[in-house]
């Protein structure tokens, strides 16, 4: 009888009472792959205990090294149920001959309608207006009036998919639309209004600043003191990306002092935040826990792309998003998975 194709799935695919907490997320179809999976046991952090697993479907944010699938030679592909791989070494697991995917398909109408969502909740004012109703100041209504969209310069960090998705639905609100001069953004603002510029042009003519970016080495704090300075009076800030992209204390001066009129935020660093992280104070931000984009669709969607791509590896075949390609030239790979007939 061949042997068994393990699945492990991260901790953090369950709530504290034992339910899946992003509800259906395909394991019936890993089953009837004949698959077996298991929930692993939580940690954080590093990835550990790796051994006994052909395949990882991680939902959460564990560190994934060179070492520790190194230590488990069973292991052959890490697969993200979202978009983000930060933390995972896709070079030294590629030296290991570990795929890693991901399903950005599923993640880039989620995260671009939540970033626009984030847009459109600070040009309309919306928390101030919010907490006026709530609070009794019905007569304060005209305090807080928003600034329409048209004619504004929106500047997006960050033009892979998620980027370009968000552009497409601001280019019908009539803003200007900017983003940085890179090879892969060339060819993904050919034919379209959004014009490709430094980041120094991009801070200082952007009235809303939107981050989409992943987060790398060269991309952690982009968003730092001196681009924070370099912005317009007045202008906003939004992060969808990730945390690390800014440089908090620098941000929240910068919204402290006025230099901002505000910001908005689904991501942070670390997360969660701590009690008394001065942002989450601030009248002037919108903050929400890194889920914005977890909608019905979302979940189908990427359920449907992680598996598809554990159910690909462990038959052998190509998966559609793999991000370290040379992981398959390695003998792990190199032929039949032993548990198939």
């Amino acid at each position: 009888m061949a042997a068994e194709y393990l699945v492990g799935l991260t901790a953090d695919v369950l709530r504290p009472d034992g339910s899946v907490f992003f509800g259906d997320v395909g394991l019936d179809r890993l089953t009837a792959a004949g698959l077996r999976w298991e929930v692993m046991p939580a940690q954080e952090g590093d990835a550990t205990g790796l051994a006994p697993y052909d395949a990882v479907l991680s939902f959460g944010h564990l560190h994934f090294t060179r070492e520790a699938v190194a230590a488990a030679p069973r292991l052959r592909h890490v697969a993200r149920f979202g978009a983000g791989y930060d933390g995972i070494d896709l070079d030294g697991l590629a030296r290991e001959g570990v795929l890693v995917t991901n399903a950005p398909d599923g993640v880039r109408r989620p995260l671009a309608l939540s970033a626009l969502t984030l847009v459109l909740g600070l040009a309309h004012r919306l928390m101030e207006n919010h907490r006026a109703a709530t609070s009794g100041r019905w007569s304060a209504r005209g305090d807080h009036r928003g600034i329409g969209l048209a004619g504004r310069t929106v500047g997006i960090i960050g033009f892979g998919s998620v980027g370009a998705e968000l552009a497409g639905l601001l280019e019908p609100l009539g803003a200007r639309l900017l983003t940085l001069d890179r090879p892969s953004a060339r060819e993904r603002a050919a034919g379209t209004r959004v014009e490709l510029v430094t980041l120094e042009q991009l801070a200082a003519q952007s009235d809303y600043v939107v981050l989409t970016a992943a987060l790398t080495a060269s991309s952690r704090h982009i968003v730092d003191a001196a681009f924070l300075r370099a912005m317009r009076p007045g202008a906003h800030l939004v992060n969808v990306g990730r945390g690390g992209l800014v440089d908090q204390a620098a941000l929240t001066a910068a919204l402290v002092e006025g230099r901002l009129a505000g910001a908005a935020l689904d991501v942070l660093d670390p997360e969660p935040p701590a009690p008394d992280e001065p942002l989450l104070a601030l009248d002037n931000v919108i903050v929400t826990p890194h889920a914005l984009c977890w909608t019905d669709d979302f979940v189908a969607a990427v359920a449907r792309s992680a598996t598809d791509a554990v159910i690909d590896v462990a038959h052998g075949r190509r998966p559609e998003h793999p991000l370290n390609p040379a992981a398959l030239d390695h003998p792990r790979h190199a032929a039949t998975p032993a548990w198939l007939p």
